[in-house]
């Protein structure tokens, strides 16, 4: 006769075989008796390769191809990739790792996920915060890349793209269209320029002979800046709604709608040089090594909640190691090549002007939208080649703002499944309507410092910050070897002690020390030559702080609710709860929630 300790160590034996094969993709109803909620049957990625094909989409979007380019413009070109490396090793890859760990593990969204430790639950509901604040701009940029695509449609008549030639209503006398050749004439406005040097050129009036000093621009700027953006002179003008580009905004959040409702089953040498060649001064600037850490986030995507959603439909046993690994090296092959072709063009602007590359075209947010187009116009058959392109930025972005927005509806349908659970259409229609009336100021003719406010303030801090404290969480309270266990569980073995490392020491570290000198030498930013007024940077860090209040709230709220001392609570709440642990696995919980003297 077996007994009932027998019995529960052969439940457990065969829960462990299963879990072994990847019995994490069945399907159950679990009620959690004390919150209440409940956790309902969550699907899972068709193949592996879906997840990883995901990831890469989600990783590999607008950013590699318009942010890390101009970053790199910004600061010193080559000399950029020295921190983004060391980041990328130090902290991107290795909070990478742990978030699809843990979401794998649990099969939980952000939000769900800190019955780990119910007390920093409040970093679930910033994470959910921080990607709807990123995901009312990031639509913008897809609106941006939505027009110049029609703006391509256009030159199929004419066979030239507008934003090539300089005599469109919205060029000025400085506007200077590209150099056909070395001794070609250059074409301005009602102008002829017959000499060129360092950004001066004498004129020659049709009627009159005079010497006119001008700083050139070219046509591609001047289509961005006078006629898609009109921009103003100032946050404090915002002017009038860019009709057009609300509309493109109102088509990209359609959009995302139409592929959300399914669910998850749905001559440039001198440029070269210029990107290639450290300026190792630049190195000197504090300000290049926080704009290098806050590029990892944006790129890869920790402290966001997607890898966490994301992975959370994995089967159990996915190599998550290997994933890990893989697609941030991906990520930054991208990046790296996106550098490539935005300095070679520039370096062949450079080049035909005469000027040095750093003269050629002031980086900015545009600058994607300044070069990728001047590129697309060398090329035969140009409009056909510019609608391609611009397609693919919008599929691009479109796979980036999924893995964002997908992150907010599994969230709140994760924890309040009794109200969602059967109306995640609709919610998701309510939440795609809310953020397009959100990004309406973006459209407006000042809407550029709005989003310039946004890119800096909404994310550089905040997710840092979040970073920091779950590293610390998970590593220190939850323990480094626990994880070690549930990868172990879900891999079939234990990774290196490099993660170990990392994880405890330097990655908190290192992100603590950047947030602190991220505070301590605080300067705003700015758009070209124009400074924000203070009420518009303290806009910007009510963006910062807004995403991460959650935090300490939640954590209060919650020790108010504990009983005991202080410090009983601090330790009880702190802890994992009886619900960690895969999420059809619940019976067989001491195989989630190991003791660290055993592993």
């Amino acid at each position: 006769m077996t007994s009932p300790n027998e019995a529960e160590s052969a439940e457990s034996k065969k829960a462990m075989i299963a879990l072994q094969n990847g019995g994490c993709h069945e399907e159950v109803t679990s009620t959690n008796t004390e919150t209440g909620s409940v956790a309902y049957e969550r699907g899972t990625w068709s193949r592996q390769l879906d997840f990883v094909f995901s990831c890469v989409g989600y990783a590999v979007g607008l950013g590699n191809l318009w942010r890390f380019p101009y970053l790199c413009m910004r600061n010193g070109g080559g000399a950029f990739l020295i921190p983004y490396v060391l980041f990328l090793s130090l902290c991107g890859i290795p909070l990478y790792f742990m978030e699809i760990c843990l979401g794998q593990f649990s099969s939980r969204s952000p939000m769900s996920l800190w019955v780990i430790s119910p007390m920093f639950k409040g970093l679930g509901y910033a994470m959910i915060l921080v990607s709807g604040i990123v995901c009312v701009y990031y639509n913008v940029i897809m609106a941006w890349s939505l027009y110049y695509m029609y703006a391509a449609f256009t030159g199929f008549s004419t066979g030239i793209l507008p934003w090539t030639t300089c005599d469109n209503e919205w060029n000025t006398a400085a506007c200077l269209a590209r150099i056909q050749s070395s001794n070609a004439t250059l074409r301005l406005n009602d102008t002829q320029a017959v000499n060129s040097t360092l950004g001066k050129s004498i004129m020659k009036s049709r009627n009159t002979t005079a010497n006119v000093t001008l700083k050139m621009i070219t046509p591609t700027t001047e289509f961005w800046e006078n006629h898609v953006l009109q921009l103003t002179d100032g946050i404090h003008n915002l002017g009038s709604i860019r009709w057009p580009l609300l509309l493109c905004l109102l088509l990209a959040w359609i959009i995302v709608f139409a592929c959300l409702c399914k669910g998850v089953k749905s001559s440039g040498k001198i440029g070269i040089l210029y990107y290639l060649t450290p300026d190792f001064s630049r190195l000197l600037d504090f300000k290049v090594w926080i704009e290098a850490c806050a590029q990892i986030f944006y790129s890869l995507g920790p402290a966001y909640g997607g890898l966490i959603t994301m992975s959370s439909y994995n089967r159990f046993n996915n190599n998550c190691y290997r994933d890990a690994i893989l697609i941030p090296v991906i990520n930054c092959m991208t990046s790296f090549f996106a550098g490539f072709v935005v300095f070679s063009v520039v370096g062949f602007l450079a080049y035909t002007a005469d000027l040095p590359v750093s003269e050629v075209i002031t980086s900015g947010p545009g600058l994607a939208f300044i070069v990728y187009p001047e590129a697309l116009a060398l090329l035969p058959f140009s409009p056909l080649w510019a609608v391609i392109f611009f397609f693919m930025l919008v599929i691009i972005g479109l796979d980036t703002q999924f893995g964002m927005f997908e992150t907010m509806t599994s969230g709140f349908v994760d924890e309040f499944p009794k109200f969602l659970k059967g109306r995640k259409m609709q919610f998701t229609a309510l939440m795609c309507f809310a953020e397009f009336l959100l990004g309406i100021p973006i459209v407006t003719q000042g809407g550029m410092y709005i989003f310039q406010i946004m890119d800096w303030y909404s994310a550089t801090f905040s997710l840092m910050t979040i970073s920091t404290i779950e590293c610390l969480v998970i590593a220190w309270r939850y323990g480094v070897n626990r994880l070690y266990g549930d990868i172990q569980l879900m891999i079939g073995f234990k990774p290196t002690i490099w993660w170990k490392i990392c994880w405890t020491m330097i990655t908190p570290a290192v992100l603590a020390c950047v947030l602190l000198f991220t505070v301590a030498t605080f300067s705003a930013p700015v758009v070209g030559e124009y400074i924000f007024p203070w009420w518009a940077v303290a806009f910007g860090w009510m963006l910062a702080l807004c995403s991460i209040i959650p935090i300490p709230i939640v954590m209060m709220l919650t020790l108010l609710k504990g009983t005991g001392t202080v410090w009983q609570r601090i330790i009880r709440l702190s802890a994992p709860t009886d619900e960690w642990c895969p999420v059809n696995k619940n019976k067989t919980a001491a195989l989630c929630v190991v003791e660290e003297s055993k592993l």
